[in-house]
């Protein structure tokens, strides 16, 4: 080859070689995507009434028998709903007293007469009923009649009323003293209040909570039972109102 032709080569390569590098290599540094936000998935606190007036109906499960008086389910439930609702005042009355049968329960409503302001009402009853010995058919009656104070009492708006079932007290030291054939029949019987009362709200559009199977733990775990060896301790009662906590939102939204 030509020194003259070699050298037009070189040329024509080096010029070739330095506009592959120019493309390959680009002119300004690649700016990063600005990165993406997620949006926030906390999902504020339907607002609520500033004031809350709760009336609690019932007997020893409501007055909280063995307790303190801030142990019991009503105070917890009062407690648990001022830390999620700050802005907010609640006022609490009880109506029950340890030994109430669903009769005792209607006759001191009808003497204290309370006024029908309530923004939730909540009703355990029918324990004593059973324990005592009465008729079944009591129980039938009575039941629907507190039922629908306890709307009347809520401004007669059946979505502002909760129900609880009875706890099973065949699940403790004291009822594990009738044996078993008694407890089983204290559970039996139980469980046919409870299915009563459950199929009587669902039919009239009552929120019904089953807080039976907590006290059903009761032997296996004595910590849900009262230093009285009957009655649902504070560890207990807070699990009741776990469990009611959300129909309870629900019932207080505006």
């Amino acid at each position: 080859m030509k020194p003259q032709f070699k050298q037009i080569v070189t040329v024509i390569l080096s010029v070739f070689l330095l506009s592959c590098n120019t493309e390959d290599s680009p002119s300004e540094t690649p700016v990063s995507p600005a990165p993406v936000i997620p949006p926030t998935t906390q999902v504020p606190s339907t607002p609520i009434s500033k004031s809350i007036n709760y009336l609690a109906l019932g007997d020893s499960y409501t007055i909280g028998q063995s307790v303190c008086e801030t142990c019991r389910y009503p105070e917890q439930l009062k407690a648990n709903l001022k830390a999620l609702y700050p802005e907010t005042s609640f006022s609490l009355k009880v109506i029950a007293t340890t030994g109430w049968t669903t009769n005792n329960l209607l006759t001191a409503i009808k003497e204290q007469n309370p006024e029908s302001n309530y923004d939730l009402v909540t009703l355990l009853i029918g324990v004593n009923n059973q324990y005592q010995g009465r008729d079944f058919s009591v129980y039938e009656k009575e039941f629907p009649e507190l039922v629908n104070k306890a709307v009347m009492l809520a401004k007669g708006d059946k979505k502002n009323v909760i129900v609880l079932s009875i706890p099973d007290y065949a699940y403790t030291p004291f009822g594990k003293m009738f044996g078993a054939d008694g407890q089983m029949k204290i559970t039996t019987e139980l469980n046919n209040y409870n299915s009563f009362a459950e199929n009587y709200c669902m039919q009239q559009g009552i929120t019904f909570v089953s807080i039976t199977d907590i006290t059903r733990q009761g032997l296996n775990n004595t910590s849900l039972v009262a230093s009285d060896g009957l009655h649902p301790s504070e560890t207990a009662y807070k699990m009741f109102v776990e469990r009611m906590l959300p129909k309870v939102k629900i019932a207080l939204q505006d």
